[in-house]
């Protein structure tokens, strides 16, 4: 398999760290979004929209967007589950992940951000303000909601680690206050013990930089 990557994406973490998690052969193709490299021809090809991640399977096919790629990944490759066998707890780890994936990500990714701070002039004070604001609303919401343990769900590692972290990630980059967030603090503490989590960072990618 093959995931087109761009370091410091968060969607794109999200599938290093499950690749990771699953044991499975990939290779990583560094996509550079400042570079504007997602809007060459070559890879509009392979992804329309110009966004990342895309991921070409053993098979050849393309699929894109984080959330469908890991579902992808989960029904194909389900010997090391990220979702429980009980269906409500499915339900609740699903519903952390799509707080991130659908309220919290999308408008706190690159495009907004360079809108915020170019677009409606609010410069870098703006920007920063916007993104602190709306990452403490949704991480306010789910402290409350997330089992104890050391992991989102309990003890066990779930499809919710898997989005949460690189969210955290984003948050300490744009300096969020985490005071308010101990349960989310511990359990991004937690993961990035593991070597799944150590080898996705963005830092420790080739394309880092």
């Amino acid at each position: 398999m093959e995931l087109f990557s761009y370091f410091r994406s968060s969607a794109a973490y999200r599938v290093r760290i499950a690749l990771n998690l699953k044991g499975l052969d990939h290779q990583i193709t560094g996509v550079n979004l400042l570079e504007k490299a997602h809007k060459s021809d070559d890879y509009l090809a392979i992804n329309p929209q110009g966004l990342v991640p895309s991921l070409r399977t053993s098979e050849g096919n393309i699929v894109t967007q984080s959330p469908a790629i890991l579902e992808w990944l989960e029904e194909n490759y389900p010997e090391k589950p990220l979702l429980p066998e009980d269906s409500f707890e499915r339900a609740k780890v699903r519903s952390w992940c799509y707080q991130i994936a659908c309220d919290i990500h999308p408008i706190c990714n690159l495009r907004v951000l360079k809108y915020v701070s170019s677009d409606l002039n609010g410069g870098e004070k703006g920007k920063l303000q916007w993104i602190q604001h709306w990452i403490r609303e949704g991480f306010s919401a789910l402290e409350q909601q997330l089992d104890t343990g050391r992991y989102c769900n309990g003890d066990t590692i779930s499809l919710a680690d898997v989005y949460l972290i690189p969210q955290v990630f984003n948050a300490l980059r744009f300096n969020v206050d985490m005071t308010d967030f101990p349960r989310i603090r511990s359990i991004y503490e937690a993961c990035n013990q593991l070597t799944a989590f150590i080898d996705a960072q963005p830092e420790n990618q080739k394309d880092a930089s």
